[in-house]
């Protein structure tokens, strides 16, 4: 089972914003076949480090406040959040590496 939480635009506050430790949050769509080529990229991220970091997948259809707010312009992207403030972003599909080094390389400075 993935460690991933799925969340919703009333969510984001208290999973992302207020989190304690630095959050990734992967924004896709069901419509979207980029974001299904990184679904298991994202699960394998998320279990080798949920020691140390809380990923979230978030719908961006169904959550469009959260996707203004973040200026999600295309899917795949993700945001990583570390004391509520947006640390690093990228859109579009990235390799397995890529998004690793994205998480290791800032929870190295976290």
């Amino acid at each position: 089972m993935s460690s991933v939480r799925v969340i919703t635009d009333p969510d984001f506050k208290a999973e992302v914003l207020d989190a304690a430790q630095p959050v990734l949050v992967y924004f896709w769509a069901s419509w979207c076949g980029p974001c299904r080529l990184m679904a298991p990229l994202v699960d394998t991220v998320a279990d080798r480090y949920s020691d140390r970091i809380k990923v979230i997948k978030m719908e961006v259809d169904p959550n469009p406040e959260t996707v203004a707010q973040y200026k999600v312009e295309g899917v795949p992207a993700f945001r990583l959040f570390q004391n509520g403030e947006i640390k690093k972003s990228t859109e579009g599909a990235i390799s397995k590496q890529k998004l690793e080094e994205l998480v290791t390389q800032n929870l190295l400075t976290a």
